[in-house]
């Protein structure tokens, strides 16, 4: 066996099994994340997936989906969200987070700085699992729909500002406790400039984005030459993933809006079709199986922590604009995980800031949360008279 026939199981698995998974209304790509565990419970290609070369392809592919959310981040919709879902959003997230900190400092013995970065990392939601399960369900135009979807994009926010803050805290937090003054303004230093830089990406782009050979679209390399750029020199300050999310952000706002439109499928497609599934593999892979089945008790007491609170906080601070059974419809739709908790947990990991075992858990919720569209299903029809003045208008 080598790594390209490795490869070659991993996209045919997550081409046919995500057929399947689709059907179930589980996103597609969740089938390489399936396989990782496989492989995680038994690898017998022990050699192959821990080469220097899969690991590099499996980083890329965090970077890449780092990217892919600075490049989706859309300012413009941001603006337009009301004061419902505004207050909603950190209510929630933040209600969240708060008792996920206390789980994860009191049961998993981490120091508070790590376990609210854990709990809020993990609070976020998963808007590009939820866009399809509420389209399935016809309630994407609907107001309770358009409410839960707002809180989705909003906490966008919220995700860029947990990615930067654990970047920005993995320089001090894996290196020695007595650090010098050159330890700390350097890398400072090489934030700063890494930001610079960022907008000098900017204005190059809106100069040179115009341009064609013979018509043919040379929009992809030069996106790509600004992940390279940004994710390398953010490697100094070992900011690779912020390089990667702002190079993100800066295409989305250099480039016109028709090359944007060309290049956004394309973008997708290298990032989901590709690397995506590698990255995904590489999540399953490392989790520690023999625990997760060891432990049911642990992973059942997270699991009710983490959805409870997330369902009692919508009811809180939703059931007076929705309605009592509308917002705890909504609070059980903003536990899709399978989102950037997932990039941020796996960049944790990989700097030893979490260990496997808490690692292994977050994994085995996210892997749990794929009931969620089926009991969507069966609340929408049990609730159908509750739901229903809130599954006919828009804001």
């Amino acid at each position: 066996m080598n790594l390209m026939l490795l490869l070659a199981i991993i996209f045919l698995f997550t081409f046919f099994f995500g057929i399947l998974l689709e059907r179930i209304k589980i996103p597609w790509f969740f089938a390489a994340l399936i396989l990782g565990l496989i492989f995680a419970f038994k690898n017998p290609y022990q050699n192959l997936t821990s080469s220097e070369t899969f690991n590099f392809l499996s980083w890329l592919g965090m970077f890449f989906l780092l990217f892919w959310i600075g490049f989706e981040l859309d300012l413009g919709k941001i603006k337009k969200i009301g004061k419902f879902i505004l207050k909603s959003t950190f209510f929630i997230i933040l209600f969240e987070a708060f008792f996920g900190s206390l789980l994860v400092h009191f049961i998993f013995g981490y120091a508070w700085f790590i376990s609210i970065l854990v709990a809020l990392s993990f609070a976020t939601v998963g808007e590009g699992v939820l866009i399809p399960v509420l389209d399935e369900f016809k309630l994407t135009k609907t107001k309770l729909g358009q409410t839960i979807l707002g809180i989705g994009i909003l906490d966008d926010i919220i995700e860029i500002f947990v990615i930067i803050l654990a970047v920005a805290s993995v320089p001090v937090l894996v290196s020695s406790q007595n650090l010098n003054f050159k330890e700390v303004i350097i890398p400072l230093l090489l934030f700063f400039a890494l930001f610079l830089l960022a907008l000098g990406v900017i204005s190059f782009e809106r100069r040179v984005s115009h341009l064609k050979i013979r018509g043919v679209e040379i929009g992809l390399p030069l996106i790509l030459a600004t992940f390279f750029l940004l994710a390398g020199f953010g490697s100094f300050a070992h900011a690779s993933a912020l390089g990667a999310l702002l190079a993100g952000i800066a295409t989305k706002r250099s480039l016109p809006e028709k090359r944007i439109l060309i290049l956004e499928p394309k973008i997708r497609a290298l990032t989901y079709g590709f690397l995506g599934p590698i990255f995904f593999f590489w999540v399953g892979k490392d989790t520690e199986v023999r625990y997760l089945i060891s432990s049911p008790g642990l992973i059942f007491l997270v699991f009710v922590i983490i959805f409870g609170a997330k369902i009692l906080a919508s009811f809180l601070v939703a059931k007076g604009e929705l309605g009592k059974k509308p917002s705890i419809f909504m609070g059980i739709a903003l536990g899709v995980r399978f989102s950037t908790s997932l990039v941020i947990i796996k960049f944790l990991f990989e700097n030893s800031l979490i260990g496997n075992h808490l690692y292994s858990i977050l994994i085995g919720i996210t892997v749990a949360s794929v009931i969620i569209p089926f009991l969507l299903s069966f609340l929408k029809q049990r609730w159908e008279t509750s739901l229903k003045p809130h599954l006919s208008s828009t804001f």
